[in-house]
C-alpha cells in the first residue's frame, strides 16, 4: 500500500444532518440561544477578519482554547488545542490572561473556572453548547443513588469516580465523598487508586469508559459490573447485585461514540482490506473489543501521526477531528468508522458568529456568557481534580 494518496470522502448525510451540524434549534428547551446585541450572520464574509481584529485588539488579555472536536473555522483562532483537561490546565497556566474564551462545551468551561484564579473570567461563546453525557448524571439523582448504597451498608466501601466529562456539581459530589476525577487517558490509574481506598466504585457518568477500563485493562469480568439506571427504583438493581458488584456503572454514554456499532467495524473491514480500526474508549464494549487499537483523543491523534504512509485507518470518534486528521495526512487512508454524518451537535454550536460576538463584546468592555462555579462546589471539585493530579504517573 506504500505510496497511496487518499482523498477524504465525506460520510453520507442523514435526515438529521442539519440538526447534527448545529443548525437546528429549539428556543423553548435550549439554553443560550438568545444573545444580547447583534450576532453576526453566518454568511458574513468578514467574520474571519472581524475575529482576527478583535483578538488582536485584546492582545494578551484573552486566551482562546479550542477542543479537538471544534469546527475548523473556530480552531484557527485557538491559542491551544487539546482535550478537555489539557485545555483547563492550559488556562490555569496563563494567569495573566484576564479572559479565557473556551471553545468547547459547558462542563469544560466549568473545569477551567475551577482551575483558574478568581480574577480570570471564563467565557463560553454559546451557552447551548452542553454535553449530553454530562447531563445524564444530575446531582439529585447521584445523591439518591448514594442514599441507596448507604441504606444497603455499602457506601462506606464505595469510592466515587467521575469522568472529566461531568458537571461541576458531580465533580463536587465526588470530592465531598473522597473520590477522584479521571480522563480517558488515566482511567485505569484512577480506578487502581480507588480500589486501594475501597471495595467498589461508583463510576460516573459514562458506562462504556468504566466498563472497558475495568474489563479490558484491569481484569474484571462483565459480571463484576452492574448498570445503575437513575430512572428506576434502586437503579433497577437488586440489593444483592449492588452488594456483589465491583463496578457500579452509571447509565450514561456519549451520543457520538455510542453510535458506532459492531456492524460498523465489520462493514469497514469488508470494504477496506487491511484497515486498522482505531476507536475511543467511550465506544460500546463490543466495538472496543473488535477494534485494533483503543485510546483517548490524544492517543488517536498520536497514533495517526506515527502511522506509516499508505496505511488505512477507520477512526471511531467525532467527525471534525477525523476529517482534520485525514486532511493533515494525505499520505494515509483515513476514514470515519460510520457511513453516516456524526458530529457532536452541541460542540458544533460554537461557531464563528458566536466566537466573533464574544470577542467583540470583550473589546467593547462587556463580558458575556461568563461561566462561574459557586465556591463550595468549586472547592470540593478541585479536591477531586487535585487527587487526579496526584495519581502515580499523572
Amino acid at each position: 500500500m506504500g505510496g497511496v494518496t487518499s482523498t477524504w470522502v465525506e460520510p453520507s448525510n442523514t435526515a438529521t444532518a442539519l440538526l447534527l451540524l448545529g443548525r437546528g434549534s429549539d428556543p423553548a428547551t435550549e439554553r443560550g440561544v438568545e444573545c444580547p446585541g447583534d450576532l453576526p450572520a453566518p454568511s458574513d464574509p468578514d467574520l474571519v477578519a472581524r475575529a482576527t481584529a478583535a483578538k488582536a485588539a485584546l492582545g494578551t488579555k484573552v486566551f482562546v482554547l479550542g477542543h479537538h472536536y471544534q469546527r475548523d473555522e473556530v480552531i484557527q483562532f485557538a491559542d491551544v488545542t487539546g482535550d478537555s483537561f489539557k485545555l483547563a490546565r492550559e488556562a490555569a497556566a496563563r494567569p495573566d490572561a484576564e479572559y479565557i474564551v473556551f471553545c468547547g462545551v459547558h462542563f469544560m468551561a466549568e473545569s477551567a473556572d475551577i482551575l483558574t484564579s478568581d480574577r480570570q473570567k471564563v467565557i463560553l461563546p454559546d451557552l447551548a453548547a452542553g454535553c449530553s453525557m454530562a447531563d445524564m448524571a444530575v446531582l439529585s439523582q447521584v445523591e439518591t443513588a448514594w442514599e441507596v448504597l448507604t441504606e444497603l451498608g455499602v457506601a462506606a466501601d464505595t469510592v466515587p469516580v467521575t469522568y472529566m466529562n461531568s458537571s461541576a456539581d458531580i465533580k463536587g459530589f465526588v470530592g465531598r465523598h473522597g473520590g477522584v476525577v479521571c480522563t480517558s487517558s488515566n482511567a485505569k490509574r484512577a480506578l487502581d487508586w480507588a480500589f486501594e481506598q475501597g471495595q467498589k466504585v461508583l463510576f460516573l457518568p459514562d458506562q462504556h469508559l468504566g466498563r472497558n477500563t475495568a474489563v479490558l485493562e484491569m481484569g474484571f469480568s462483565l459480571d463484576d459490573c452492574v448498570l445503575y439506571d437513575p430512572h428506576k427504583p434502586n437503579g433497577g438493581l437488586t440489593p444483592e447485585q449492588l452488594r456483589d458488584a465491583k463496578m457500579i456503572l452509571w447509565r450514561g454514554h456519549c451520543s457520538v461514540h455510542g453510535r458506532f456499532t459492531l456492524d460498523s467495524v465489520n462493514d469497514v473491514r469488508e470494504r477496506v482490506p487491511g484497515v486498522n480500526v482505531l476507536v475511543h474508549p467511550e465506544c460500546r464494549h463490543e466495538v472496543v473489543t473488535a477494534a485494533d487499537q483503543v485510546g483517548s483523543t490524544e492517543y488517536i491523534i498520536k497514533t495517526i501521526e506515527a502511522a506509516p504512509a499508505g496505511s488505512a485507518w477507520a477512526v471511531g470518534t467525532e467527525l471534525n477531528l477525523v476529517r482534520r486528521l485525514a486532511l493533515a495526512h494525505p499520505d494515509k487512508q483515513i476514514m470515519f468508522l460510520d457511513r453516516a454524518v456524526c458530529y457532536c451537535s452541541t460542540m458544533n454550536r460554537i461557531d464563528l458568529p458566536h466566537l466573533v460576538w464574544a470577542l467583540e463584546e470583550l473589546v467593547a468592555g462587556r463580558v458575556v456568557n461568563q461561566i462561574t462555579v459557586d465556591p463550595d462546589t468549586a472547592r470540593h471539585a478541585r479536591a477531586a481534580l487535585d487527587q487526579m493530579l496526584a495519581l502515580p504517573g499523572a
